[in-house]
């Protein structure tokens, strides 16, 4: 580990500025979310907010990944840092003159969604040229650590600096943090790849280049079968997401301090799993990781969705925590090792669209299912309240537990079919490494 820090000095400058910005980003998410339902008391308007952030993201990443190959990757990092913060800086703008609507969430958030659509695909290929080869798995795992250290501190920090700072306070402090992960970035070098067999073929038009991610993965029948497995399991899995928190605060009398005691859990269990993997880097065959590891994070939501007491949910956000920075380290050193650096900018986005397409309907059909149909079928009386009100109880937020519930049981199963699938089981056999010459045999 310590001969990895010192021989990829402009990886740990950029990660540091972004462990920073990440701890701003999250105590505005948290500020905004809790002032959202404040406003509607639906979990609706969260999924919604997640959906308008998050859908700009996947639509656009084919175009942003081609774009991405062509342009200069630091500058394209700098330019979505700073539609990260002017975003934040037109919220504060609307909060401070009182005229901040929820819709208005939804139209700023498509914004900076379709800005950050290049961010992804920039940052992965750019850890790509700052780290050794071998080092992929271990980047991974500092990048999820990143990820979940801001989220250990941030709710129960946003929690105590609202009453005293107010919302406007924490996005003032956003913003600053934009500052620093910029000037990061600005200070560092990071390398631009050499021409590939696989970037000579892609090469031509804007529309042939966006669309040649698609083509890379279809002509790799493990690519493909895992990807779609991705995208089958993570609409449970992140419908399940969405709900956690208007779950809690329904159970929990709106008590903003077990929300955020909860997040900070699966934050605190993100941190021990990212440390974990940025010691260890992983299980040998790093498809292990992934399917393993991401059925074992189907118990943390099943406990999750079962749990009616902050105890029970915080053993839930530990387990669920603790897994995603292996699950999600696992996959992305398997595109990296695979993928020549020079197509990654389209390929890593063609990645994030078919595994994660489903994700924005999860968004969709979440909040929806769970205020229209589960929670008044699990009011005392309801179509399923005699079924399952033993197993969840009947009282607010019954519903949504029973729905999260049912989708930890999917996740659980789900990853499992990969292992009678040989194609995406075998599939670090199969797919050469970029700089491998051999083509992939049928599966």
């Amino acid at each position: 580990m310590q001969e990895f820090l010192g021989g990829s000095k402009a990886f740990v400058w950029v990660w540091l500025g972004q462990v920073i910005s990440l701890l701003g980003s999250a105590m505005t998410w948290f500020a905004l979310m809790v002032w959202a339902y404040e406003q509607t008391g639906q979990a609706t308007a969260l999924a919604l907010l997640g959906f308008f952030s998050f859908g700009p993201t996947l639509l656009l990443g084919p175009v942003a990944g081609a774009l991405v190959d062509r342009w200069n990757r630091k500058l394209v990092l700098v330019l979505s840092d700073l539609s990260a913060g002017l975003a934040t800086l037109a919220v504060l703008a609307l909060y401070a003159s009182g005229t901040l609507q929820v819709w208005h969430l939804y139209v700023i958030g498509f914004l900076a969604g379709a800005f950050q659509a290049f961010e992804y695909p920039a940052y992965a290929a750019a850890v790509t040229m700052m780290v050794p080869k071998e080092q992929y798995a271990r980047a991974s795992g500092m990048l999820e650590l990143a990820w979940s250290a801001s989220s250990v501190v941030a709710p129960v920090l946003a929690g105590m600096l609202l009453g005293r700072i107010g919302i406007a306070g924490i996005m003032t402090i956003d913003v600053i943090t934009f500052v620093i992960a910029i000037g990061a970035l600005l200070f560092v070098a990071i390398p631009e790849p050499t021409r590939s067999a696989a970037g000579s073929e892609g090469q031509g038009s804007l529309w042939k280049e966006s669309l040649y991610g698609f083509r890379y993965v279809w002509e790799r029948p493990s690519l493909l079968g895992f990807q779609l497995l991705l995208a089958v399991g993570n609409l449970a899995d992140y419908a399940a997401f969405i709900l956690f928190a208007p779950m809690i605060l329904a159970r929990s009398g709106s008590d903003e301090l077990a929300l955020g005691s909860v997040q900070s859990a699966i934050a605190v269990g993100g941190v021990a799993g990212g440390v974990l993997l940025s010691v260890w880097g992983g299980p040998k065959r790093r498809i292990h990781g992934v399917l393993i590891g991401w059925s074992l994070s189907g118990v943390g939501i099943l406990l999750m969705g079962l749990g009616s007491a902050v105890p029970l949910w915080l053993l839930a956000g530990l387990i669920y925590g603790f897994l995603e920075p292996i699950v999600n380290g696992s996959v992305q050193a398997i595109w990296q090792v695979k993928v020549a650096p020079d197509v990654q900018g389209r390929v890593f986005s063609t990645q994030l669209l078919m595994s994660q397409a489903t994700m924005p309907l999860a968004m969709l059909l979440a909040g929806p299912l769970a205020d229209q149909i589960f929670e008044p079928a699990m009011m005392s009386g309801g179509s399923l309240a005699e079924a399952f009100g033993w197993l969840v109880g009947t009282a607010p937020g019954a519903g949504m537990a029973l729905l999260i519930a049912l989708c930890g049981g999917a996740v659980l199963l789900l990853p499992l079919l990969g292992y009678a699938i040989p194609a995406v089981r075998d599939i670090e056999e199969l797919v050469p490494d970029y700089d491998g010459c051999m083509a992939e045999t049928s599966a």
